[in-house]
């Protein structure tokens, strides 16, 4: 179990937790989302105990008072020059792994990786997602209880990250417990549980399911070519409207009167003469919930 209470941390002027407290079950797959600066990282690094709390605590509470942790930051920490293979040799040997337990364990963690075939290549030509592969590898070698990843999505190319879901997927589902951090609200989506941070602040904690029952408007999704958007959102306010955030080509718009909402929208791209765009009412988000626990109209 995973215990966070009254956590209190600056960083000079700056305060990066403000009294998180937090419970994280055996066994769960939890995110904590949220921007950068939110202040996940810092939690993390209090609960692997590289850093020190001003005030409040930072446990991980295991059966039998013995706690096998395996860490994973968000940089890529392993040595370059050494190679696969030699990396996890290296970290199996700071734990204590004998030999042959050693080599076996490492053999069948880059295969559950598909990183087997690349077990004699340096570390520092690896792609960005098999860098995180084999960061996921070290952590795990002495078979921890509970992992904790740090924005392990960050700079991965789509394809690498699904795959890397697909792992933490097995993992969660033989036992092991994960804390993750996230900016992606499409990762979240993924997790069991998730706390959103905001500003060293836990807003909301919840399933992802759970939490969006709680979004009190609706959310109409307005389709058009992103160099039009920008001309109708200044007059949508007023309409009923909370917030208006752009995604790519289409604005989530959310409002307490969606009829209202949709005429004014129509009639606003008619007077700008701008035929095509759709727009349909949609289930709200995470991000969209975010943007309303925040308080932040993004556009």
């Amino acid at each position: 179990m995973i215990r966070v209470a009254g956590l209190y941390k600056t960083f000079g002027a700056r305060t990066a937790l403000a009294g998180v407290s937090l419970d994280v079950n055996d066994g769960e797959l939890f995110g904590l989302v949220g921007p950068d600066g939110a202040g996940k990282t810092t939690i993390l690094r209090l609960l692997a105990g590289l850093s020190l709390p001003d005030s409040g605590e930072a446990r991980i509470i295991a059966e039998g008072g013995d706690c096998h942790l395996g860490y994973m930051p968000q940089r890529f920490s392993l040595y370059e020059e050494f190679t696969v293979m030699e990396n996890l040799q290296f970290f199996g040997a700071i734990w204590g792994l004998s030999k042959e337990n050693l080599r076996s364990r490492a053999e069948t963690l880059l295969d559950r990786t598909g990183l087997l075939p690349f077990a004699n290549r340096p570390a520092g030509k690896l792609s960005g997602g098999m860098k995180q592969k084999l960061g996921l590898a070290a952590a795990l070698l002495h078979k921890p209880g509970t992992v904790l990843l740090d924005e392990p999505g960050t700079g991965v190319d789509p394809v690498s990250r699904r795959e890397f879901w697909r792992l933490l997927y097995e993992l969660h589902g033989e036992g092991l417990t994960i804390l993750l951090t996230t900016p992606y609200m499409d990762e979240a989506e993924l997790c069991g549980r998730v706390g959103f941070l905001h500003d060293g602040r836990l807003i909301a904690v919840g399933s992802p399911a759970e939490l969006k029952k709680n979004y009190p408007y609706s959310v109409l999704i307005l389709s058009c070519p992103q160099e039009r958007l920008h001309t109708i959102i200044p007059s949508l306010r007023g309409t009923g409207v909370f917030s208006v955030t752009p995604f790519g080509d289409t604005l989530h718009i959310a409002t307490s009167d969606p009829g209202r909402t949709t005429k004014e929208a129509s009639r606003l791209l008619q007077r700008e003469k701008i035929v095509d765009f759709s727009m349909e009412e949609a289930s709200p988000s995470l991000e969209d919930l975010f943007v309303y626990l925040t308080g932040r109209d993004v556009a």
